[in-house]
């Protein structure tokens, strides 16, 4: 407790409808910086500083008219404190920012902070036009995958003879595979046409519908000796994993796979018409009954679905988001950036900054790298109409 009175002695934060930054005192960054205690003067004279630095971008109200540049009025003072410094030791890559402050002390940019924190926030038009709707790539991916049904069966589960099941396979492999019959480099009359007129969205999202289904084994029959094709399966095991579960996203399980399928891919590599050195070497050592009983046991294992989950919500993602930066975005951390009210170009540059590692965050990092486009579009959409509170924060006596 001690600790944290020192670094933050700003332990209670009231959120209110209106700025009051009268007697604030925060910590200025997570590196025990100097703390700051603005007094009126402080804010007036960060105001001076706010109008020869940073009005031309940011305005010297705090509310950016430039795309791309964020709005400061109403932002916290440490967080905004700890990114002037850190632009003005060149840790942010922004040449415009780094020759903006370069020539500020620190007691300028403390000052500059506390100005721009005392304003009151952008707040969103009266009646916004709603965030829209991140669409489900679940719902798309069935929905573009339903000519796929006739061959591959309802749900992905094969009842054709020589049709392969897509329940269940990682989304790498059957979008690899796809966009393989779609280049030609897997040959197939029937596949090709069938794929030509899918985007890579489509690829995406129809190898995630499949692989969020559930797998079962094909009920199609298979003519080889299962028994038989055990030992055989030993080669197979360190690629396709144990009992035909692979662990490998880019390799298929063939765990309760069509049994003359499998076989006929056997064939296909052992003659080159699909081109894999490693599965010709293996396929050319296999005669026509192994190829079967080799199938036939794949064909009789249970299958396992993969370890992907379904995409994130925007309702789900942003309640990730507000552990941190607070709810609908309005952060009680002064170390911590508000996200409410925030121009919605900015917050999208800066989770993709995150997401790509050109802006550097360990925490950041981890939590934006699964972020898609949609995610991202989505996040910067919901946090940019959230209506944006300042902070107070109320000093705590010593005990």
């Amino acid at each position: 407790m001690d600790a944290l009175r020192r670094t933050c002695v700003a332990l209670l934060a009231v959120a209110l409808p209106a700025t009051v930054l009268a007697q604030a005192r925060v910590a200025a960054s997570r590196d025990e910086a100097p703390v700051l205690y603005a007094t009126p003067q402080d804010i007036a004279d960060g105001q001076a500083v706010a109008q020869s630095a940073c009005a031309g971008c940011h305005g010297v109200n705090g509310i950016a008219s430039v795309k791309g540049v964020p709005h400061l009025a109403g932002q916290r003072a440490a967080y905004l404190h700890a990114e002037l410094r850190n632009y003005k030791r060149g840790v942010r890559g922004s040449d415009t920012m780094t020759k903006a402050v370069k020539n500020l002390g620190d007691d300028a940019l403390l000052k500059a902070a506390a100005y721009y924190a005392s304003l009151d926030p952008p707040q969103p038009a009266a009646s916004p036009k709603p965030a829209p709707a991140k669409a489900d790539p679940v719902a798309l991916g069935k929905a573009a995958s339903a000519a796929c049904a006739g061959c591959h069966g309802e749900g992905g589960v094969s009842a054709a003879p020589g049709m392969p099941s897509l329940a269940g396979l990682h989304p790498a492999y059957l979008a690899a595979s796809t966009s393989a019959y779609k280049s030609g480099q897997r040959k197939s009359d029937v596949m090709q046409p069938m794929v030509a007129g899918l985007s890579d969205a489509d690829v995406s999202n129809v190898s995630l519908y499949y692989a969020l289904q559930k797998p079962a084994r094909a009920p199609t029959p298979g003519t080889g000796d299962a028994a038989a094709g055990k030992a055989a399966a030993a080669a197979c095991a360190g690629c396709h994993g144990d009992k035909g579960i692979s662990a490998t996203p880019a390799t298929p399980s063939l765990a309760g796979q069509d049994a003359q399928y499998l076989a006929a891919a056997l064939e296909a590599y052992k003659s080159g018409a699909r081109a894999d050195e490693t599965m010709k070497g293996i396929a050319a050592s296999l005669d026509a009954a192994a190829t079967k009983n080799l199938s036939a046991y794949y064909a009789s294992l249970a299958p396992q679905a993969p370890a992907v989950s379904r995409p994130l919500t925007t309702a789900q993602w942003a309640e990730r988001c507000d552990r941190c930066h607070g709810a609908n975005g309005n952060s009680t951390d002064p170390r911590l950036p508000a996200l409410a009210g925030q121009r919605e170009e900015y917050l999208k540059g800066v989770l993709g900054a995150y997401r790509d590692g050109t802006r550097k965050s360990a925490a950041m990092a981890a939590m934006s790298a699964a972020l898609t486009e949609s995610d991202i579009d989505a996040l910067a959409a919901h946090y940019s109409r959230q209506r944006p509170r300042a902070v107070v924060y109320v000093v705590v006596p010593a005990r």
